[in-house]
């Protein structure tokens, strides 16, 4: 079956330690890899965004130092700083995976740890 580029998402909501941020991004890139089924070979790039209330750990190098249940040391991995917008939810890391997968895959996007109400549709899959 062919292949095609897909981009799945997810967010976490995490405190600003560097423990907590390296288990909620290892808990979220977890879930994502294996509910998606990708393994190291199907990943292009991850692009994480974090709330500037995170300051203490980047989310890449969180998830160079967690067990993910896959190799990500040769994906192209990139943090920036979210967009400032009144009433956004504080301490949250997103996440843009994009990976090879089957033509027709249903994509499981991963919302946890009271992320889930920045995509409800999502979240409740």
């Amino acid at each position: 079956m062919a292949k095609r580029i897909y981009c799945i998402r997810g967010a976490v909501c995490a405190e600003n330690t560097e423990a907590s941020i390296r288990e909620n991004v290892g808990n979220m890139c977890r879930e994502i890899f294996s509910s998606n089924k990708i393994d190291s070979n199907d990943l292009v790039s991850i692009h994480f965004t974090m709330t500037r209330d995170l300051d203490v750990l980047n989310a890449a190098k969180a998830l160079r130092l967690s067990d993910v249940g896959i190799d990500v040391t040769g994906t192209a991995l990139f943090t920036s700083q979210e967009a400032e917008i009144k009433g956004m939810i504080p301490r949250t890391i997103r996440v843009m995976v994009s990976a090879y997968l089957e033509e027709g895959t249903q994509l499981h996007h991963v919302y946890q740890n009271g992320a889930e109400k920045l995509r409800p549709d999502f979240a409740n899959k």
